[in-house]
């Protein structure tokens, strides 16, 4: 078993959720009588959910959302249970005033399901002297006393949480060199590269959603020694992404001869190097220690090209002194990362205000909800999917012989329908393993016969189902089957497990979750023009702020910046998820990576100019190439825009610089006209910008082409459903 300090966030959340839940339950229960205990724990279930590691602020937005809605789906079944036909309205109602929730986004996952579970636990609820309503009250409760323990929990674990968040931003980073160095060692680099550059991918997709939190935790910090240093570790963690992107450029022009192929090596070893030393350092972070000084890695990597067998000068010999420039840049700033670790001081480039820009928008405003009054929301969609599905459920369980228990198969359709075909086929295998596993240790569980201890396993299947729910499934399928036989067994002893419905439940809700998968469906593919709409927006808003002569406010090139890879990172999802819908309705896998890949490419060449003009101070270009950063702005504008068709070709963007600027072999000094190696990225700009442009028209005209094809086709069983 790991140290208390080395448990990651998510299983340091689950003990003290589960420790919550064990509060109310002590709680109430010395107060009222375990009776009462019991039916309160639903509301404080239902609450828990949306108790994940974050901001005590946003815990209190959440936490509060998740028990009021719970409370508000129990007195709904509390008005109509006595009426069991009028009551399968009443799930189809609260499912989908529940998924409507996802207007708000992510932050509204957890609270979505929170009104679900309750609907479910209070179906669940056996006759008794106790009325519903009463049980509804209980059931506030438990909400109430759960939401005052997650703020203090909240509050004890803020400063572990911002620690551990800080070090998953590192470690995701320091896990993307390796993967990076992966690709570049492949001696057959074209039949492994679509593994590959999909685990690079899925890694780039990490490291946002991990900067994400660390901004969220790091930067709303109150300012100290602690915050400062914190902050200056975060910003050169985020920096380091646009480095080993830009590294990218030169490295796809060194050839694949052999010394071509053992200069990739090299260039991967040093990746794997630095990688290293920024895992040491996401160690030095997690444990609360000095990081070791990591100058020897500056000495390897001045020694990286040392015996290179290049004989001549040449095109290869000045970009592999980029290539160097570049990774000892990326080891620069993990040498500082442990600088700081270390006590080293940095000055933070932003101010506590502008930082607070770059923080995830919280609450609840009305107005998110308009946007979603139409037939193509995909959350609206899914609202009426789910409930749908949920009220045939129900209905189906009315009808079945074992229809005591009716609540089981809605359940098992909620928590396997997704708002994606990916993730719902996904839940589907593991629901259905998880729950015979967990019936499996119900099993076994049923030969205890003291409450206690049955009591002490809830809790501890409580702490596991929430901590595991986003890293194995699996087992969060196995503890919730465990929790819900053993919360229904508690309540009402004489009713039994019922093991053998519950697997034929799971097994039949699966099916139906997947079956109703295909009704409204949400392809990624209706999405695909907005998404690509957003990608161009967002690199031509970039590129704005890369490519000035004079430096762009930190904060407002900062945002730009964040927001390019933010649209380039959702469509990769879309196309990881495309993945597993009917091939008739799947994204155009070819044009849309290239898309991707020539975003990525220009984002790097973006990146490029700017460290370029920042490093070389005020007024770096020149007039000359002021006028060619000027023209290359607002040719990159025009082809990055598919209304009409840019004013001139790209390249064109630096026919006003002299020829002899574009020799690299004896480039001008700045203080002559042009800043050295500003005129190929002009050019490498040009050329991806009008890559990006021919790859979403052509991604368009494919999926245009296809919606054409099938309406003019006879019905299918693989069109979109409207």
């Amino acid at each position: 078993m790991k140290p208390f300090h080395r448990l990651p966030a998510y299983a340091l959340n689950g003990l003290a959720v589960a420790s919550g839940i064990g509060v109310v339950q002590l709680l109430i229960g010395a107060l009222v009588g375990a009776h009462a205990a019991q039916w309160a724990l639903s509301g404080a279930v239902c609450a828990s959910l949306a108790d994940v590691p974050n901001t005590v602020p946003r815990t209190w937005h959440r936490v509060s959302a998740a028990a009021v809605l719970s409370f508000a789906a129990a007195l709904v079944v509390a008005v109509l249970k006595p009426y069991p036909l009028v009551l399968g309205a009443g799930v189809v109602g609260v499912t989908f005033a529940a998924m409507m929730t996802m207007a708000w986004g992510l932050r509204a996952a957890a609270v979505s399901f929170a009104p679900i579970l309750s609907l479910v636990f209070s179906i669940a609820a056996p006759a008794s002297g106790v009325s519903m309503f009463e049980l509804a009250g209980w059931n506030a409760l438990g909400g109430v006393v759960y939401l005052a323990w997650s703020l203090i929990a909240g509050r004890v674990l803020q400063g572990r949480y911002r620690t551990l968040a800080l070090e998953a931003a590192l470690r995701a980073a320091a896990r993307l060199l390796p993967s990076r160095a992966a690709l570049l060692e492949s001696p057959h680099p074209r039949a492994p590269e679509a593994r590959v550059m999909n685990d690079w991918i899925k890694g780039e997709a990490e490291l946002a959603e991990r900067l994400q939190s660390a901004r969220d935790f790091v930067f709303v910090d109150a300012d100290s020694e602690r915050y400062r240093r914190d902050t200056a570790i975060l910003l050169r963690a985020i920096d380091l992404r646009d480095l080993l992107l830009a590294g990218r450029l030169d490295l796809d022009v060194l050839g694949r001869d052999a010394n071509g192929r053992w200069l990739l090596q090299r260039v991967g070893q040093a990746l794997r190097r630095i990688g290293q030393a920024l895992e040491a350092a996401a160690d030095a972070v997690r444990d609360g220690r000095p990081a070791a000084p990591a100058d020897a890695l500056q000495d390897d990597l001045n020694r990286l090209f040392a015996d290179a067998q290049i004989t001549h000068a040449g095109v290869r010999t000045r970009l592999l002194r980029g290539v160097h420039d570049r990774l000892t840049d990326i080891g620069a700033d993990v040498v500082q990362i442990h600088a700081l670790l270390r006590g080293g001081r940095e000055c933070v480039p932003l101010t506590r205000e502008q930082l607070q820009r770059f923080v995830a928008a919280e609450g609840w405003p009305l107005k998110a909800l308009g946007a979603h009054w139409s037939g193509q929301s995909p959350v609206l969609r899914h609202a009426v999917r789910a409930a749908l599905a949920l009220g045939t459920a129900y209905y189906l369980a009315l009808a079945l012989p074992w229809a005591s228990h009716p609540h089981w198969l809605v359940l098992s359709v909620a928590v396997v329908l997704r708002g994606n075909l990916e993730q719902t086929l996904s839940r589907r295998n593991t629901r259905v393993l998880g729950t015979m596993l967990g019936c499996a240790v119900v099993l076994l569980l049923s030969h205890l016969t003291s409450p206690a201890l049955l009591s002490l396993v809830f809790l501890a299947a409580v702490g596991i189902a929430h901590s595991f729910v986003a890293q194995r499934y699996w087992m969060t399928a196995t503890a919730a089957t465990v929790m819900a036989l053993l919360q229904s067994h508690l309540v009402n002893p004489a009713g039994g497990f019922a093991i053998a419905e519950r697997v034929a439940d799971t097994v039949l809700g699966a099916a139906l979750a997947w079956g109703f998968s295909y009704v409204l469906p949400s392809w990624e593919r209706r999405r695909l023009p907005l998404a690509i709409d957003q990608v161009l927006k967002d690199l031509r808003d970039y590129a704005g702020h890369a490519l000035r002569p004079q430096p762009a406010a930190a904060v407002e090139q900062r945002l730009a910046r964040r927001r390019a890879y933010d649209a380039l990172s959702a469509l990769a999802g879309a196309l990881q998820r495309s993945a597993a819908e009917p091939r008739a309705v799947q994204l155009p896998i070819r044009q849309v990576a290239a898309l991707i890949d020539h975003g990525q490419r220009l984002m790097a060449h973006l990146s490029v100019v700017r460290l370029m003009l920042v490093r070389a101070g005020s007024g770096p270009a020149g007039q000359t190439g002021a006028r060619a950063l000027q023209r290359a702005n607002a040719d990159l504008a025009a082809c990055l825009c598919l209304a009409g068709e840019p004013a001139a070709p790209a390249g064109d963007a630096v026919d006003a610089v002299d020829a002899d600027a574009r020799s690299m072999s004896a480039p001008p000094a700045v203080s002559e006209g042009v800043l050295p190696g500003l005129v190929p990225r002009l050019q490498g700009l040009a050329h991806d910008a009008r890559q990006v442009r021919a790859a979403a028209i052509e991604a368009l005209a494919t999926v245009q082409g296809a919606r054409r094809h099938a309406a003019a086709a006879p019905v299918s069983v693989h069109n979109e459903g409207g």
